[in-house]
């Protein structure tokens, strides 16, 4: 009987630390993305274009561990002021996903930085970034899925001033690859 509960209680163990059949254990995302940028209390927007990429390893059917970079471009007229500029985030975290058939919803808290650069005028800096939210994937095949929508929030601190905080929205689409 202790051999019988001995032998379930490792099936069991390894059914949950397993990951189930069909989960990829690992996921690249390429595609498009929006960023839409305020600074508090000052009125200063900007909306600006690019793409992201992220690589997301799954040790288990619901969660992933995940590498998100984003690069972005606003032009002359993007910005209040006129100017154009750049900016990056780099940032990883936890992702949970709710694998249901041929869609895939998922949540996800990242922690990073920033880079940004806003012409000779205004230089470059580096700063603290962090996004949370989710999206949902519809899987065409078993190795193949297309991102219909990942939205957030994007928190950044840029001008080394701990009140000058900028809340962002991000939105992005494109295709993801899964081995």
């Amino acid at each position: 009987m202790k051999r019988w509960a001995l032998l379930c209680g490792i099936m069991l163990l390894s059914a949950v630390a397993a990951p189930a059949q069909g989960t990829p254990k690992v996921e690249v995302f390429g595609g498009y993305s929006y960023l839409h940028t305020s600074l508090s209390g000052t009125g200063f927007t900007a909306s600006l274009n690019g793409g992201s990429a992220s690589v997301s390893v799954n040790p288990t059917s619901w969660l992933g561990l995940v590498g998100d970079f984003g690069g972005y471009h606003a032009g002359v007229n993007s910005f209040d002021s006129g100017i154009d500029g750049e900016l990056y985030t780099y940032m990883f975290g936890p992702k949970t996903t709710f694998r249901l058939g041929r869609i895939t919803p998922f949540i996800q808290t990242l922690f990073g930085g920033v880079h940004s650069s806003a012409g000779s005028a205004y230089g470059s800096q580096n700063a603290f970034a962090m996004a949370t939210g989710g999206g949902l994937d519809w899987n065409a095949s078993e190795h193949l899925g297309v991102r219909l929508v990942q939205a957030e929030y994007l928190l950044t601190m840029l001008n080394d001033n701990a009140n000058n905080r900028q809340n962002n929205a991000r939105i992005s689409a494109g295709v993801v690859f899964r081995w």
